[in-house]
């Protein structure tokens, strides 16, 4: 296996993933068949029951084996991914309860850009976006990997009209889709970013049955336009399980 070379561009087939480890026995069936293996992620009891187990809330793949991790779950991971080869990075600030507590993690990297409310983002993501150069695009929304949908290095999909503004000031492809119809828990609806993810270079995968979202034509259209296919991973409802968080590609 060879680790994924981007944060949440996959540049091969899918082998390793980190995942919410509520993830339905369909949508884990659907990609075993698809020969990608699932760490499961460990609850974070420190913010409030619908995101605990969501990893876009603790950990931010950076670029090749970099991963930060937030304290609260440091060891769970470093236990986890640094036998498999990866560099376990622990981050400087902890997951709380309430928002802006709980974002500082959940940061949407892809190409060369960064779109988060930068005012909260963890130092240590904050030190490998300046050093790489990557391009940041600072947003009001702290839940930035929950509601942006990564389609390519220049491409994503979200409900949320003021990242819409910025990704288009910033040239980059954007579709704008209705908001909620996914759930989330116990609460009111769920994100598009947080369930979805690229499983392959021409493979973009949601939890829960696409079809019945709202908005199901124009993101056909937006993803074909970028040489990209949609699947289903099961025919439930649509799941926000805090995002697929691609490790490795088969070599």
């Amino acid at each position: 296996m060879e680790f994924v070379k981007e944060s949440f561009i996959v540049n091969g087939n899918l082998s390793l993933a980190l995942l919410d480890k509520r993830i339905t026995n369909k949508m884990e069936k659907s990609l075993s068949e698809r020969n990608i293996e699932v760490i499961k992620t460990p609850v974070c009891n420190e913010t409030y029951e619908a995101i605990t187990h969501h990893p876009d809330i603790t950990v931010c793949k950076l670029n090749d084996n970099n991963i930060v991790v937030a304290p609260n779950v440091y060891e769970y991971y470093y236990n986890n991914l640094q036998p498999l080869g990866f560099n376990v990075i622990k981050g400087e600030s902890f997951i709380e309860y309430n928002y802006p507590n709980n974002i500082q993690y959940n940061v949407a990297i892809f190409g060369n850009y960064a779109i988060h409310n930068f005012n909260y983002t963890d130092k240590k993501i904050l030190e490998y976006l300046d050093k790489n150069n990557i391009k940041k695009i600072h947003v009001k929304q702290g839940y930035c990997k929950c509601s942006i949908c990564i389609v390519d290095e220049s491409s994503i999909i979200t409900s949320d009209e003021g990242i819409y503004k910025e990704a288009i000031k910033n040239e980059l492809n954007c579709l704008l889709i209705e908001k909620g119809h996914i759930n989330l828990f116990d609460l009111n609806y769920g994100f598009i970013g947080g369930c979805s993810g690229l499983i392959s270079n021409d493979t973009l995968a949601f939890f829960g049955d696409i079809s019945n979202h709202p908005s199901y034509n124009e993101i056909v259209d937006f993803v074909s336009s970028r040489n990209k296919n949609i699947i289903s991973l099961s025919n439930e409802e649509l799941l926000d399980l805090g995002s697929i968080i691609p490790l490795c590609i088969n070599d």
